[in-house]
């Protein structure tokens, strides 16, 4: 018998049009009444209720007539994806966040009335009713996926598998952003570029849907051009900023948000950190089939959106202000990449560790093209019928050697140590062990990497760490999961950090203590919290890191209380 969750993903979006496009009753009509500041409006016969790329577009209930959606691709060509009719209703995720309208709406031919929720009062209805509240998210949810599907959004296009392609695509896909990938060899990537009159030396390019070309963006530029990065009011004072966006970071602001707190979260890369990367995680509680990392954590986004956390990627924070703004007083100061500063009462540290890579002084010169630190869909592609060589012995790395090795010729493990069993859960232990095509090398490690000087990789070197002796693997894509780094250098000495870099966190040293009682999760600065991978002493598991997500928004609660009380 299957479970539920294996005959939901079983189920195209496609053939889930009464989930994607649900019909309300009139007494559920009623409700949305009374959560509706405006009144109902008419709409005359091809009237346009809202554009593409509009924002803060409300999401509009029918309760008579009807109206066509559609949306645009990256060549501004049209794509009619339904008509509703009474009873229905409009919008997407982005409709929680005031967001750029992905799709536009015009009145039937006999016009149509419709009932407007703006983002605030669409969100207090998802909440106050539970039963309209799932039916509305899941119909967004889906319908975000069908736009992907249907080819809604800009154009990447761009050489298959190189560098800054990869990093878009990527940075797309992870922030749950419909697009389509062409190549530039395909014929109809050759006939965007002809018709654009675009050098080699411009791509990758971003095609969207208004017909604008952004040439070879970063992912600071195509997330503000897209509307995926929000503008920050400089003088809000938020409840907590948290620093990080993956399962720690996220679960601070579900649990935040849902009580009621102001929440800022932020992260200079994409959504999920190194989770979000994970080709399946099959030993989280509730998942008994598994679930992957990027489905895991944009579940929890769209579910810290629904409470209301403001959401903002890319966006760094560069600087943990620790003097002269009131740190230990009343609120913190952030420093950013773009958009200035903002401030919060509190500051969760969620920033996690970077990827660390082996000392190979031409290393950098083939990440990207052919050395990666996460195994996608998209890497996995450039590998199919391919040698391929991993280097690790952790769980991420056998999660990545599982989703790699049906799709690859061989795939060939570096382990440093004398086996998995120290570092590895047995059920992907025993996984890897009965896949056909995965060599293990074990007491083995990375000694040179050869290709050409553009970074098309041809071969490695290993060693054998007791001989020394070497042996060469013909293999074109590299991927490294060698551990990670704390990623703390932006607070700049604001808070202590242990001996490998990691943020302390609870009962002060030997050397402090004269200094008052800190709660489990708190760092030495009293404003400021840390949890997750970046904590001193934390279990590195996607599990813990949502329990310390949950746990330290009580500590928070009982801070900004003690505060009030004091005042």
């Amino acid at each position: 018998m299957r479970t539920p969750q294996q005959i939901e993903e079983m189920v195209p979006v496609s053939d889930r049009s009464a989930q994607r496009f649900p019909r309300i009753r009139n007494a559920q009509l009623d409700v949305v009444r009374r959560f509706a500041e405006a009144h109902e409006r008419n709409f005359a016969p091809g009237e346009c209720l809202f554009n593409v790329g509009e924002r803060a577009v409300p999401t509009w209930f029918l309760t008579s007539g009807s109206a066509k959606i559609s949306g645009r691709d990256g060549l501004n060509q049209e794509i009619d994806l339904r008509t509703l009719e009474s009873g229905q209703f409009t919008g997407e995720l982005h409709q929680l966040t005031d967001g750029p309208a992905l799709a536009g709406a015009v009145a039937g031919p006999e016009g149509c009335a419709a009932i407007p929720l703006d983002a605030v009062r669409l969100r207090a209805l998802i909440v106050g009713s539970a039963e309209l509240g799932e039916l509305i998210m899941r119909a967004f949810i889906l319908r975000r996926v069908g736009l992907h599907e249907r080819g809604v959004g800009p154009i990447l296009l761009g050489r298959a598998g190189s560098p800054d392609l990869l990093r878009l695509q990527t940075f797309l896909r992870r922030n749950a952003y419909p697009h389509l990938v062409l190549d530039c060899s395909s014929e109809r990537g050759r006939q965007m570029i002809e018709a654009l009159n675009l050098p080699a030396s411009d791509l990758p390019i971003l095609v969207c849907a208004c017909g604008r070309v952004l040439k070879r963006p970063s992912n600071e530029e195509a997330g503000v051009y897209l509307g995926i990065t929000p503008t920050l009011r400089w003088e809000e004072l938020y409840d907590v900023a948290v620093v990080g966006a993956g399962p720690a970071g996220l679960a601070t602001a579900v649990y935040a948000a849902s009580e009621g707190l102001s929440v800022l979260v932020l992260d200079g890369e994409v959504l999920g950190g190194q989770a979000g990367a994970s080709a399946r995680i099959e030993n989280y509680l509730g998942f008994p089939t598994g679930i992957s990392g990027l489905a895991l954590t944009a579940r929890a986004f769209s579910q810290a959106q629904k409470f209301g956390a403001q959401v903002a990627i890319p966006l760094r924070a560069t600087q943990l202000r620790c003097a002269g703004n009131g740190a230990s007083g009343d609120y913190v100061e952030l420093s950013l990449s773009e958009q200035g500063t903002v401030r919060a009462k509190t500051v969760v540290v969620a920033s996690g560790a970077c990827y660390k890579r082996p000392a190979l002084s031409d290393l950098r010169s083939f990440e990207g093209d052919s050395v990666h630190y996460w195994a996608s869909p998209a890497e996995a592609k450039l590998c199919a019928g391919a040698e391929v060589a991993l280097v690790g012995a952790g769980n991420s790395a056998g999660q990545a050697a599982v989703f790699l090795a049906p799709q690859v010729k061989r795939l060939t493990m570096i382990v440093r140590g004398s086996g998995l069993e120290a570092s590895m859960s047995r059920y992907l232990i025993d996984r890897i062990r009965a896949l056909g095509n995965v060599d293990i090398v074990v007491s083995a490690e990375l000694a040179a990497l050869h290709g050409e000087p553009a970074g098309h990789l041809e071969g490695v070197t290993i060693r054998e760490r007791r001989s020394g002796a070497t042996q060469q693997l013909p293999v074109r894509q590299l991927f490294m999961f060698i551990g990670a780094e704390p990623n703390t250098t932006w607070l700049d000495g604001c808070v202590e950090l242990d001996e490998k870099g990691y943020v302390v966190t609870g009962a002060p040293g030997a050397s402090q203590l004269s200094a008052p009682p800190r709660y489990p999760l708190q760092t030495s600065l009293p404003r400021v919290f840390a949890i997750g991978d970046v904590r001193g002493g934390s279990t590195k598991r996607v599990a813990s890191a949502v329990g310390e997500g949950a746990a330290v928004v009580a500590q928070i609660h009982s801070l900004l209380g003690a505060a009030t009380t004091s005042a």
